[in-house]
């Protein structure tokens, strides 16, 4: 299985990249194919609204990164997104990416396909949550998945570049985020296997939404 982390951050190993890496090692130790798509080096021209796309099914953009994105999206069977929080909003880096996924939005690429949303800010109040919003937005319309970290998107505070690695609940709960995104796959692949008791696998329950979601999915007896 392969899963896609995307980070929109333009600054190269900041915050959001790590939270991202942190939330893929779950992904590594499984055995899943891993792509890293950092937009710190990859170039994503921002879409000029001509909406060829929707006629041909090809952008009119050509010498940038997106093609091999949507190669990437086409084959993937989950993804994480990550973006700081710019003016409460993601990275221009991201949204340009975004707003060129009206390429595959007929196409249904992501349909299904659950994915986590990881929003860094330099403060409390710092336009997380607005940055979670919209990544859920984003999968929303695409038809993918919503995933949960320990109760919502995965959110942090760090003001200076690698102020997340003192903080390890915050990377704690990144694995959180990457471990329920692989339950959730491996559930619509059918290759999960039921939890027989709560006892045994305790340290698979961070939340109670945890335990409702293995419980609603059968997974819980």
């Amino acid at each position: 299985m392969k899963v896609i982390g995307i980070s929109g951050s333009p600054r190269k190993d900041g915050n959001t990249e790590i939270l991202v890496r942190e939330a893929l090692k779950p992904f590594y130790e499984k055995g899943w194919e891993v792509t890293e798509f950092f937009l710190s080096s990859k170039t994503i021209n921002p879409c000029t609204g001509c909406e060829t796309c929707r006629e041909t099914g090809k952008c009119v953009i050509k010498g940038d990164d997106m093609e091999l994105l949507i190669n990437e999206l086409g084959q993937c069977d989950a993804l994480i997104i990550g973006s700081p929080a710019y003016y409460r909003n993601v990275t221009a880096q991201l949204k340009a990416l975004f707003d060129r996924s009206f390429i595959f939005f007929n196409k249904k690429l992501l349909a299904g396909k659950p994915g986590g949303a990881i929003a860094v800010g330099r403060g409390e109040g710092g336009g997380q949550s607005l940055v979670l919003s919209i990544i859920h937005n984003y999968y929303l319309s695409m038809g993918a998945l919503c995933v949960p970290c320990e109760i919502n998107g995965l959110s942090a505070k760090a003001d200076k570049p690698g102020d997340i690695l003192k903080q390890e609940n915050r990377l704690r709960q990144a694995r959180v985020l990457g471990e329920n995104i692989i339950n959730y796959a491996e559930m619509i692949a059918g290759t999960s296997k039921p939890c027989r008791s709560i006892t045994p696998n305790r340290s698979r329950f961070h939340a109670i939404m945890d335990c409702g979601f293995y419980y609603f999915t059968g997974n819980l007896v």
